[in-house]
């Protein structure tokens, strides 16, 4: 939005790079309408970023980082993003738009559907939480919300942040990277179809898995 600036996540370049494309693009259409509004869709994001919104009346301490949704192929960057951020600082939160990496390339491993966007977002989780002081930020009040791959990406942030999937960069890649809670909107590829409606073995829900407010319109 107008008025923020979108700091860059990585210094260089980002780990595990893959082709795009194309140069970074905002696409819109004609159709694309969401509650009477149109929306933009922003892809071949290589260059991943986070942008912060501070709250301008009261600060109530907490933050929340966005994750917007795309299919993990383009990002919603204002009906998912910039529009839950000034939500979000309506309601006093401080509020950080991550910008990750899509389309993004499976890979084998304990956690193969999006490795590249799952870089990102435990990389902007460090480097909150590293500068929670100069943000007005309560460092144990950092919670993460995500729609539709996004929210894919609460539930992977939720179940995978003991070990980070790249090599420390930084001081800020010794904070922790877990979120203190989570909500997931209408989540997407938490199931597959080869196995019914069973949870996704990639999203290992445990005791340590923050509280998480979880909302879908149907099975």
């Amino acid at each position: 939005s107008p008025g923020h600036q979108q700091l860059p996540i990585w210094r260089g370049a980002a780990p595990d790079p893959q082709p795009v494309p194309g140069p970074e693009e905002v696409l819109s259409r004609s159709e694309w309408v969401v509650a009477g509004k149109p929306f933009v869709f922003v892809v071949n994001v290589s260059q991943p970023t986070m942008t912060v919104y501070s709250p301008k009346g009261t600060n109530t301490g907490v933050a929340v980082v966005v994750f917007p949704g795309g299919g993990y192929n383009a990002l919603a960057m204002d009906l998912e993003g910039t529009e839950i951020c000034d939500w979000l600082n309506s309601k006093g939160v401080t509020a950080v738009l991550l910008k990750y990496r899509v389309p993004t390339k499976p890979k084998v491993g304990p956690y193969s559907e999006s490795p590249q966007a799952l870089q990102d977002a435990q990389r902007a989780l460090g480097l909150v939480r590293f500068h929670a002081a100069d943000w007005h930020i309560n460092p144990h009040k950092i919670g993460v919300i995500g729609f539709s791959a996004g929210g894919h990406m609460v539930a992977a942030m939720s179940t995978h942040f003991d070990i980070r999937l790249y090599p420390a960069v930084d001081a800020a890649d010794k904070e922790s990277c877990r979120p203190d809670f989570a909500l997931a909107l209408y989540p997407g590829h938490l199931w597959r179809a080869s196995a019914g409606l069973k949870l996704n073995p990639n999203v290992p829900v445990t005791t340590n898995t923050p509280p998480t407010f979880l909302l879908h319109a149907e099975d």
